[in-house]
């Protein structure tokens, strides 16, 4: 994997049009793991957003683009009525990767392979949509909170997949209150909180 680095340079972000984050400037490098930290409120969920390209910054520049990024959000964004199988083929369809057969064992899938999305349990279902980063191909990856509805084993294999994927030289940019036992760069935003929110500063729908 040739992933560019990840670079934030003066970036400023919004939410319904009230300024959140300003003057974010980060690089991370291939084989990094950038760590978002900072409470509910703070911008994470915003920031990950915006260098996703699903909303535009309000200020600064932000490498690479979104054709290079994978984004993993709250949603796990599979179809019910397909089997865990066909889902994840369609993901590889999309992105022209080839075989499923990788990401079904690397989060545990394989046994569930036959069975309707719609019947998972969250934790499963919560898996099958982080299996999608596999198939995308791309080499950065930006997580959401991507630990939500996992048990320890589910946790422990996230853990083990984006360890694998830095050492092929991916970024990943995690936003997270739980340890996934990943070395990486902390990256409180705290630091950069636009200074037009009001001391309270939560916008509650952003975590």
């Amino acid at each position: 994997m040739n992933a560019p680095p990840l670079v934030l340079d003066g970036v400023a972000v919004a939410r319904g049009g009230v300024p959140v984050l300003e003057g974010v400037t980060v690089r991370a490098d291939p084989g990094t793991a950038l760590i978002l930290r900072g409470p509910n409120g703070a911008g994470k969920t915003t920031l990950l957003r915006t260098i996703a390209g699903l909303q535009a910054p309000i200020a600064g520049e932000i490498a690479p683009g979104p054709d290079q990024v994978a984004y993993g959000a709250h949603a796990d964004g599979m179809k019910g009525g397909l089997t865990v199988a066909e889902n994840l083929a369609f993901w590889a369809g999309i992105h022209g990767t080839g075989g499923i057969g990788e990401a079904l064992d690397a989060f545990g899938l394989a046994r569930l392979s036959e069975r309707a999305a719609q019947h998972l349990s969250a934790g499963q279902a919560r898996r099958l949509g982080l299996a999608r980063l596999l198939l995308t191909g791309r080499p950065v990856w930006l997580l959401d909170e991507p630990t939500v509805s996992l048990d320890a084993e589910g946790v422990g294999l996230f853990g083990q997949v984006v360890r694998a994927h830095l050492g092929r030289g991916g970024i990943a940019a995690i936003a997270t209150h739980v340890d996934l036992g990943i070395a990486g760069v902390p990256l409180d935003l705290a630091g950069f909180r636009a200074r037009s929110v009001p001391a309270e500063g939560a916008l509650a729908w952003d975590v």
